[in-house]
């Protein structure tokens, strides 16, 4: 009755343990990626100067603006407005909705976090004790003479400050050359509850583009107030695009960078189905362009390369991710930037249908052979794992049996049934992967030389025509 019941014992542990080793049972790799997922499309991260297929991929969580899909200035801004809700939420309790338009002590804060200011001069306004929320933040925009408070001696830190004196504060910071008297227009509209002794720092924040990243253009044009998420958007793209130099305060600290437009056309076609990491491409320039001073004619050679690749699946493109580094003349050469702010295909070609035919059977044979030789091999290696877990398994069940503890022997011997059935599982995976790769590698293959549009926004073609912007 006793070993009965240890074998109804042994059996319970085999099930559970079966049960928890299915459930924790995950494969990180198949002989093709698109059938259970795996390998999936990787987006570079927000600061990334890299193109993939002729576009700058951004996080799912990076916000662009519309019209300007190759900006990303979320991020900065949005913690920025994380940081200032939890200091508020500590202070004052809830108060908090980034749509509603900005304080002044909001403006303070956006500003003094944004640019990291760190300077701050003693109390100077009655309204702002040192228990207010925003205190510190108010100091250093008062130290800096940024921002001002009233004749009557108070700051009014709770007071909504208007887009006029919102675009007064951010002129100070800037060195934008604009019109003085002429009234403010965006997008082709004037804009709305500006008077004239605004107008000349109205124009200076359109003029330094920083006023098209903002969220919501239209709101910027008719609404008398900006929001909170405005204003940390309109910091956070001053900060990407614009030299921030506080040596001499904070009057004036912002400087443009001189961006620099090159014209490039490739010279051999890259592609997420065929091109690999590490590989090396060049491209010709069109346009005649200077780099750190040094002026490289139409027709200089521009080398990239290739730095990671994602095959493309079932209702994948993958991606092809590429970098731009020297731009050479002869025995001239520089490196380009290292920051790209923009970049787009201007035109788009295809390899021709005689290209198409000629290269398919050879990438197609290869293909085919790599989706194989990983069926055979990850199935070699199941097998040998396997079976090396298995002999484990069964000399654990003797030894622990011989020793008198049955009930770990039985243990050791339902591993072993388990290592054989994950083993079949397994196999079973690689071999339905394997055949449904090889069947896609050849419909995709045939796909590409009756419509090769299909791949074009996970590859670049000879000939096809950039703009790249540093």
């Amino acid at each position: 009755m006793k070993i009965s019941k240890e074998l109804l014992m042994a059996m319970g542990v085999i099930a559970v343990s079966a049960g928890v080793a299915m459930a924790d049972d995950s494969i990180q790799a198949y002989a093709h990626p698109t059938l259970f997922g795996t390998q999936g499309h990787s987006l570079v991260t927000a600061d990334s100067d890299m193109i993939i297929g002729g576009k700058i991929y951004k996080p799912c969580q990076a916000k662009t603006i519309a019209g300007k899909q190759n900006v990303i200035v979320a991020r900065s801004a949005k913690k920025m407005l994380g940081d200032m809700q939890a200091k508020m939420d500590q202070k004052r309790g809830a108060l908090y909705d980034p749509k509603m338009p900005v304080l002044r002590s909001e403006l303070a804060f956006l500003i003094s976090e944004g640019l990291g200011l760190t300077k701050a001069a003693v109390d100077q306004y009655s309204d702002v004790a040192a228990s207010y929320w925003a205190k510190d933040e108010i100091d250093r925009v008062l130290t800096e003479d940024i921002m001002i408070g009233y004749p009557d001696k108070t700051f009014k830190p709770d007071k909504a400050i208007n887009k006029a004196e919102v675009f007064c504060t951010f002129a100070k910071m800037m060195d934008v050359e604009a019109s003085k008297t002429a009234v403010p227009v965006l997008n082709g509209q004037p804009l709305k509850y500006i008077p004239e002794w605004a107008y000349a720092a109205t124009n200076e924040v359109i003029a330094s583009g920083l006023i098209n990243y903002l969220p919501d253009t239209d709101k910027v044009i008719n609404d008398e107030y900006l929001s909170k998420e405005q204003v940390a958007f309109l910091i956070s793209a001053m900060k990407r695009h614009f030299k921030i130099d506080l040596s001499n305060g904070a009057i004036g600290c912002a400087t443009k960078y001189e961006q620099t437009s090159v014209k490039i056309k490739l010279s051999e076609r890259l592609s997420a189905r065929t091109s690999n990491a590490n590989d090396t491409f060049s491209a010709k320039t069109t346009e005649d362009v200077t780099i750190n001073g040094v002026c490289f004619p139409a027709g200089s050679t521009i080398k990239g390369k290739v730095v990671s690749v994602a095959r493309p699946g079932v209702k994948r493109p993958g991606y092809l991710e590429v970098e731009f580094n020297t731009i050479s003349n002869g025995d001239t050469c520089v490196e380009l930037p290292r920051k790209l702010s923009s970049a787009q295909v201007d035109v788009t070609k295809n390899p021709n249908i005689i290209a198409r035919v000629l290269g398919a059977p050879f990438s197609m044979v290869g293909r085919v052979a790599g989706v194989a030789g990983r069926s055979v091999s990850e199935t070699a290696e199941i097998i040998a794992n396997g079976t090396e877990e298995l002999g484990d398994n069964l000399s654990d069940s003797f030894v622990d049996t011989a020793c008198l503890h049955p009930l770990k022997g039985a243990k050791s011997v339902g591993s072993g049934v388990i290592t054989v059935g994950k083993g079949v599982y397994n196999i079973c995976k690689y071999a339905v992967s394997g055949t449904f790769g090889v069947l896609y590698e050849f419909v995709d293959e045939c796909k590409y030389i009756i419509v090769p549009n299909t791949t074009n926004d996970s590859s670049l073609n000879p000939d096809e025509e950039l703009t790249i912007v540093f």
